[in-house]
C-alpha cells in the first residue's frame, strides 16, 4: 500500500443492487453475509411481519437486555414466521425483521428490483460475483451531489491507532486518515511523561499479555495491544533518555538529562517538541481544507495555508530570538505577519461586511493569536508530568533506600514500601499521562486538523443461521 492510500480513508462506490425481484431475498442474505456494503434504508417503513412479531414476543415476556439479546441470524430460505413465533427463535426473527427493512428501501419495477447503497471500491468485484450467482448484478453508480460517502477508516497494522480519530469524531470522506500519525504522536508525548525504563516495560509485557488473550475478560480489547506496546516502548526510551529504572536507581546512565536536575531544559524541549507537532497539524489542517473546498477556503483558513504560514513565521522568528539572529527574526516577522493577513482577510468574508465585520474579526484573529501561543506553550506539561512522574519514582526510592539502611528487620519494609509505592506511582501517573496525552491530542492537534464531521460506513451483517438457530429449542424473551 502506498503511503497516501494509509493516510486517507476507504475509497468509497455509490453501487446499485439489481435483481429479479423472485431473487430479492436471496441477494440480500449474501450481502448480509458479506458485510460490506451500506445499503440505504426507507424512512419511516411500517414495521414487516417478522417485526410484528418479534414484538409481540418481547412483548409476552421480560424484555430483553443488551446483554442477553441473541445475535441476529438469517436462514438461506424463507422461514415460516409463524413456526419462529411459536418456537420463539428470536435470533431468526430478528435477522428476517432486519431484511425486511431493507427490502422496503428497494425500488420495484416490474419483475425487477434495486437498491442502492454504498461499498468499499476494492470490495466490488467480490459482491458483485456473490450476486452473479444469484442472477443480479451490482453496477457502479455516480455519487450523488451534496452527498458525502460514508467514511471508513483503513483496518490493518494501523487499526489499534484508530480509536483515537473515531473517539474524537468521524473525519469527513474528503479528509486525510490522521491515525497512525495521530497514534505515534500520543505514544511518544505519553512516553514523555512516563519516562521510565522499568514502568515502560511493565507496559510492554502487559500489551505481551493482550496479545495472548490474558486476562480473559479484557479480550474485548485485545486489539490494542500495539498501542499500549508503543506507550511502553515510548516509555522505554524515555526513561532510558532520563536514566530512570524504576526511579533514579542509579542501575542506567543518564543518556540526555535527569529531569529533576534540569528541568528547565526538559521544559523548552517539550516545547519545542509541540511546536513541531502543531506544524504537523497545520499542514495536514491545510490539506483537509484543500480536500474539502479548494484552494480557496485552504488559502485563507486559520487551521489551513494561512495558519500554517503564519504558525512557522512565529517558529522562524522566536527560534532567530533564540540563536540571536536577525536574518530569521526578520523573515519569521514577515511570513507570521503575512499568515495573519490571510487569516483576517478570510475571517472578514465571513462576515457580513462592515463595522460590525471589521469588529467580529477583530475579536476572532485576537483569538487565533492568542490561541497560537497558548497552545504551544501547553506542550510545557509533558515535561511538568515528566517531572511528577520522576519525582514521585524518586520520592519511592529515597525512602526504600532509608528504611533499607536501618538494619536486616528493615529491609523487608523497604521491598514492601518499595512495591506498593511503584505500583501506586506506576496507576496514578500512567492514568495522568494517558489523559494529558489525549487532550494534547484533541486540542491542541485535532482542532486544527478537522473542521467538517463526516459520517461514520455501516454495512449491514447478518451472519448465516447454523444448524443449532435452527433447533426447535426455545429461546425466552
Amino acid at each position: 500500500m502506498r503511503w497516501s492510500e494509509a493516510v486517507t480513508p476507504v475509497r468509497m462506490r455509490r453501487v446499485a443492487v439489481v435483481v429479479p425481484q423472485a431473487a430479492l431475498r436471496d441477494a440480500l442474505v449474501r450481502i448480509a453475509e458479506e458485510g460490506c456494503v451500506e445499503l440505504d434504508r426507507a424512512e419511516e417503513a411500517a414495521p414487516g411481519a417478522a417485526a410484528v412479531r418479534l414484538q409481540r414476543l418481547r412483548g409476552q415476556g421480560q424484555a430483553l437486555d443488551s446483554g442477553s439479546t441473541p445475535q441476529a441470524v438469517l436462514a438461506a430460505t424463507a422461514p415460516d414466521l409463524d413456526l419462529l413465533e411459536r418456537r420463539r427463535l428470536v435470533p431468526l426473527l430478528a435477522g428476517e425483521a432486519q431484511l425486511e427493512e431493507r427490502a422496503e428501501g428497494a425500488v420495484r419495477r416490474g419483475e425487477v428490483a434495486a437498491l442502492a447503497g454504498w461499498c468499499p471500491a476494492a470490495e466490488v468485484p467480490r459482491v458483485a460475483d456473490r450476486l452473479a450467482a444469484a442472477g443480479g448484478a451490482l453496477l457502479p453508480l455516480p455519487s450523488p451531489r451534496g452527498t458525502d460517502p460514508p467514511t471508513l477508516l483503513r483496518p490493518g497494522r494501523h487499526a489499534s491507532f484508530t480509536p483515537l480519530v473515531t473517539a474524537y469524531g468521524t473525519p469527513a470522506y474528503a479528509d486525510l486518515d490522521p491515525s497512525w500519525p495521530a497514534g505515534l504522536a500520543y505514544v511518544a508525548m505519553f512516553g514523555i511523561m512516563f519516562g521510565d525504563v522499568g514502568h515502560g516495560a511493565l507496559l510492554v509485557l502487559g500489551a505481551l499479555a493482550l496479545r495472548l488473550g490474558r486476562p480473559r475478560r479484557l479480550t474485548g480489547i485485545a486489539r490494542l495491544w500495539p498501542f499500549l506496546a508503543g506507550a511502553g516502548a515510548a516509555s522505554m526510551a524515555a526513561g532510558a533518555a532520563y536514566g530512570e529504572f524504576f526511579g533514579p536507581t542509579g542501575l542506567l546512565p543518564v543518556l540526555w538529562l535527569s529531569p529533576l536536575d534540569d528541568p528547565a531544559r526538559l521544559l523548552a524541549s517539550a516545547v519545542v517538541f509541540g511546536a513541531g507537532l502543531l506544524a504537523v497539524a497545520h499542514a495536514a489542517g491545510a490539506v483537509n481544507r484543500v480536500r474539502e473546498g479548494g484552494w480557496r477556503l485552504a488559502l485563507y483558513a486559520a487551521s489551513g495555508c494561512a495558519g500554517l504560514v503564519f504558525h512557522l513565521g512565529l517558529a522562524l522568528a522566536a527560534a532567530g530570538l533564540l540563536l540571536h539572529r536577525q536574518t530569521p527574526v526578520a523573515a519569521g516577522a514577515a511570513s507570521a505577519g503575512a499568515g495573519l493577513v490571510l487569516v483576517a482577510y478570510g475571517l472578514f468574508r465571513a462576515t457580513a461586511g462592515g463595522g460590525a465585520g471589521l469588529a467580529e474579526t477583530a475579536v476572532r484573529l485576537f483569538d487565533v493569536v492568542v490561541r497560537a501561543g497558548t497552545h504551544t506553550l501547553s506542550f510545557a506539561r509533558l515535561a511538568a508530568f515528566g517531572l511528577t512522574h520522576a519525582a514521585l519514582a524518586d520520592l519511592v526510592w529515597r525512602g526504600a533506600t532509608a528504611l533499607a539502611g536501618r538494619g536486616a528487620a528493615a529491609v523487608a519494609g523497604a521491598v514492601l514500601l518499595f512495591v506498593v509505592g511503584t505500583a501506586v506511582s506506576f496507576g496514578l501517573e500512567g492514568l495522568v499521562a494517558g489523559v494529558q496525552a489525549l487532550r494534547l491530542e484533541f486540542y491542541e492537534l485535532f482542532s486544527r486538523i478537522f473542521e467538517a464531521e463526516g459520517r461514520p460506513f455501516r454495512p449491514w451483517h447478518v451472519p448465516p443461521a447454523a444448524p443449532a438457530d435452527l433447533a426447535t429449542k426455545v429461546i425466552p424473551c
